[in-house]
């Protein structure tokens, strides 16, 4: 069994500028999202909060570089807690937590002093004097400007922290804290490094794919959604809307002047997003254009663009160096995918207008079919890219006539679904609330789950066995169930059987 791991776990400058009532609003959100990811990669926690800090204990060895994916986070520590009453204490704590890292080594110490501690009668040059007294004892030296090992100390009230690194989070916002958006995404480099720039600034996604190339096209768009969405989106389940524009693209190349088809084709994913964005109630489009990279990307082209919707356009890109955007890609994991993913947005045109008209434009636009528009909103197929993959049967699945008599039925579907229709009895715990909740669950009962389709619902009936709990799922989900209550087999749950408070330390 892994030994638990204490972290240290730092806000950015922008959740530590915030009011009182907003900071404890967005440090909510970033204690949601940490518990989110743990759970996402198979590790339990437990959360500490003060006003500065999150201290978060896990059992995982690799929690350190999962918490690191957390918006809102400007750095993340593995950290040695002790007790300690004076200075003296400190320093033994210190020498035995860094001597051996330090031997033969060059050494810093670095020493702070939590905000609003009482008073004590040494600040923070003297701890940072007395334990490097110490440390040199067995050290090649202090080097304070370019330490090979550096002893970071800091001091709460009744305990201090000790660390010699820090992993670099993605500082930013939270993720929702302001507000959801509709990201175009087409798989390339360009719109997955705009989404993540997004989310850093708290703003929730849901995805909207244009199908041009067929069924490659959207199955490599769907993996880097996915890599993105299973890689930070903790605390959100972002949806992917794929809608297929391949026939309104061959008709606009027989209706649109070729210098005017790149304009054109951007014109026609803008209003098509427009669409789906009201349907969603959502208040803006994000894409991943950068000014000058492309013809429909110049600054006059984009104000045309622009004045055919009503929603704002975020474009975190904007004023982006190819270069940086290509190299942030690598960082968040996305390169390698988007690479692998053909251009399907650029229409070979000679002379292609980079100073368009906007009464060419419109008369464009005009020859848009608007229903056919419409047709292909509603048609879409929708993805969850957080989704587990299931690659082998889960043991526990059971027929809707099967259900145990007296099973704690347990709907993972949104708030909204389980209104609208559920299987009798059942109680409703969305997905992400039950990835934290279930290892409090009563281990004197029988669960059975259920989610849309069934594969979430078999994802956490594993988590559930491998935690000992006596957990089934549903295969096929709610449309199973659905059918089967149709047929006069619902009512063999026990309604109310389980207490759901979700255990928070």
């Amino acid at each position: 069994m892994t030994e638990d791991q204490l972290f240290l776990l730092r806000f950015s400058g922008d959740v530590c500028t915030k009011a009182r009532l907003t900071r404890h609003r967005f440090t909510d959100q970033i204690v949601e999202a940490v518990e989110d990811a743990l759970a996402a990669n198979g590790h339990a926690c437990s959360v500490e909060r003060i006003w500065s800090r999150l201290f978060v204990t896990s059992d995982g060895v690799d929690a350190g570089a999962v918490l690191q994916r957390v918006f809102g986070l400007r750095s993340v520590s593995p950290v040695g807690r002790y007790p300690w009453s004076t200075l003296d204490d400190i320093v033994a704590a210190g020498v035995a937590h860094f001597a051996s890292a330090v031997a033969g080594r060059r050494f810093a110490v670095r020493a702070r002093r939590t905000t609003g501690h009482p008073r004590l009668p040494f600040d923070s040059p003297a701890i940072e004097r007395a334990l490097g007294a110490e440390l040199l004892v067995g050290a090649a030296g202090v080097d304070l400007d370019h330490p090979e090992v550096t002893a970071g100390v800091e001091v709460h009230a009744k305990e201090v922290y000790l660390y010699s690194g820090k992993l670099d989070g993605p500082a930013g916002l939270p993720i929702g804290v302001e507000g959801r958006a509709l990201a175009l995404i087409s798989g390339g480099f360009d719109s997955a490094v705009a989404c993540w720039e997004t989310w850093k600034r708290g703003v929730a996604l849901d995805f909207v794919f244009f199908n041009l190339g067929g069924a490659a096209h959207e199955r490599g768009a769907v993996r880097v959604a996915e890599r993105l969405a299973r890689d930070w989106a903790y605390g959100d389940w972002p949806r992917l809307h794929a809608i297929e524009l391949r026939p309104l693209l061959e008709q606009l190349k027989l209706d649109v002047k070729p210098r005017y088809w790149q304009l054109a084709l951007k014109a026609l994913m803008l209003l098509t997003a427009d669409r789906l964005a009201a349907e969603l109630r959502l208040p803006a489009l994000v894409t991943g254009e950068a000014i000058g990279q492309v013809s429909s990307q110049t600054l006059p082209n984009l104000a045309l663009l622009d004045r055919l919707i009503e929603r704002l356009v975020l474009r975190p890109l904007l004023t982006a160096n190819k270069d940086d955007i290509v190299a942030l890609a690598r960082r968040i994991g996305t390169y390698e995918l988007s690479a692998d993913v053909p251009e399907f947005c650029s229409l070979a045109a000679q002379h292609a207008a980079t100073k368009g008209h906007g009464g060419e434009l419109a008369a464009a636009v005009a020859t848009f079919d608007r229903d056919w528009i419409a047709s292909a909103v509603a048609r879409r197929q929708v993805h969850e890219p957080r989704m587990p993959r299931v690659t082998h049967d889960v043991a526990g699945g059971v027929d809707p006539a099967a259900i145990p008599p007296g099973a704690t039925v347990i709907d993972l579907r949104a708030g909204g679904d389980y209104r609208e229709w559920h299987w009798p009895g059942a109680l409703n715990l969305e997905y992400l609330q039950a990835l934290r909740a279930y290892r409090s669950l009563d281990r004197s009962l029988d669960f059975v789950l259920y989610c849309e389709v069934g594969l979430k619902s078999a994802h956490l009936a594993e988590l559930m066995q491998e935690a000992g709990l006596c957990a089934h799922h549903v295969p096929r989900g709610a449309s199973a169930l659905r059918r089967a209550a149709a047929t006069g087999v619902a009512g063999v749950a026990s309604e109310g059987a389980v207490n759901l408070t979700l255990r928070r330390s």
